[in-house]
């Protein structure tokens, strides 16, 4: 196929399918593909639904005011790990967590695992200040459900377009079964690449700001999660400068950051990928 990011996901399909021989790696890669993708899901589950009802649903019951204290932590932790975990350290910290060989090749699983679990911990532990500030009713809440569910649809996209295998975990799990080394995408450039160079730091800040339900909870957590989407793709950047030179600075003069221009903008796109470290 002419696509290469439905060409990756259908290479890594084959190479479970048509696995080298060991069982034991075979079924270990199937186990912790199956518990990366379970929390992946249900922390989606669990952002979406918290945010719908503005933070008003957590689990949480610790006592205010140490409730402010913990739910604080709660929002650092994602921002200061997920960050960490992209840095050298992060990045050696990854390749240990199994044995060998096999800690390198499933450092994007292991990711993605250690990201759903902190997304979970933030959105299901929450304590709720059980302060309703506003709930949409009538037209109002059609057009926010509408808008709400548009924006995770736009999310979504992003993801497919950076390269769904990076994303969702996949891709380390997936090439172990043929034993294989992981290739990762090339710089995104295709799909919503062409109007941002962030599209997924953008629609999640979408996601933020649509809800149906306005409490105090939602807007401190919709203002540092907006804050984090815009300064994370800095250091992102760094990263891509160096492993791209030249060619991600005219991508970056000529594509905005995380807000469209008006007028469309098309990119060349080298097709070939090579290996490099998950984004």
């Amino acid at each position: 196929m002419d696509d290469p990011r439905l060409y990756r996901i259908l290479t890594l399909s084959r190479s479970v399918l048509r696995p080298s021989p060991g069982i034991g790696r075979i079924l270990s890669a199937l186990a912790i593909g199956g518990l990366c993708h379970l929390l992946f899901a249900l922390s989606v589950l669990a952002m979406m639904a918290g945010m719908f009802h503005g933070m008003s649903k957590g689990m949480g019951s610790i006592s205010w005011p140490w409730a402010a204290a913990t739910n604080g932590l709660l929002i650092l932790q994602f921002p200061l790990v997920h960050s960490w975990l992209l840095s050298g350290n992060g990045s050696r910290f990854l390749a240990k967590l199994f044995p060998g060989q096999y800690g390198s090749i499933l450092s994007t699983t292991s990711y993605a695992t250690i990201a759903s679990i902190q997304l979970l911990a933030l959105f299901v532990l929450w304590t709720p200040t059980g302060i309703v500030w506003w709930k949409a009713e009538g037209i109002a809440f059609y057009v926010l459900c509408s808008a709400y569910a548009c924006s995770w649809l736009l999310l979504a996209k992003a993801s497919f377009d950076a390269g769904l295998e990076v994303q969702s975990g996949a891709l380390g799990w997936m090439s172990m079964p043929a034993n294989i080394r992981p290739i990762f995408p090339d710089m995104p450039v295709l799909g919503l690449f062409r109007y941002v160079r962030h599209p997924i730091y953008g629609a999640f800040i979408l996601t933020l700001w649509t809800v149906p339900t306005w409490t105090p909870d939602q807007l401190i957590i919709a203002i540092c999660l907006t804050a984090y989407c815009l300064i994370a793709p800095l250091m992102k950047e760094s990263r891509f400068e160096i492993r791209h030179g030249s060619r991600f600075r005219i991508y970056r003069k000529k594509v905005p950051y995380i807000f469209p221009r008006l007028l469309k903008q098309t990119i060349s796109r080298r097709p070939d990928s090579k290996v490099g470290q998950h984004e």
